[in-house]
């Protein structure tokens, strides 16, 4: 890949954080903020592979599988807990 393709990217996908934080911050929905922050931890992982891609490091990879393994099982307990008031 072209040079000029990840420098996009990574411009693209800050702008998409930044815009995912304000979600957080102003939204008053419960449900909203759990999506927003689900969002957010997405496009993070999207910023650690491309990192992981420019820097040819394979460790940003494991952060990133973490990371979306975590993020996937804090959204369901999350809306879970929101939707009936208990996790189990």
């Amino acid at each position: 890949m072209h040079e000029i393709t990840f420098y996009i990217a990574m411009i693209w996908m800050t702008a998409l954080m930044l815009i995912c934080i304000a979600m957080v911050i102003r939204t008053r929905s419960g449900m909203v903020r759990i999506l927003a922050f689900d969002a957010l931890t997405l496009v993070l992982v999207a910023l650690l592979i491309l990192y992981s891609l420019t820097t040819d490091s394979s460790y940003y990879l494991d952060a990133a599988l973490m990371l979306s393994l975590v993020s996937f099982i804090s959204t369901v307990v999350a809306a879970r807990y929101y939707s009936e008031r208990k996790v189990f």
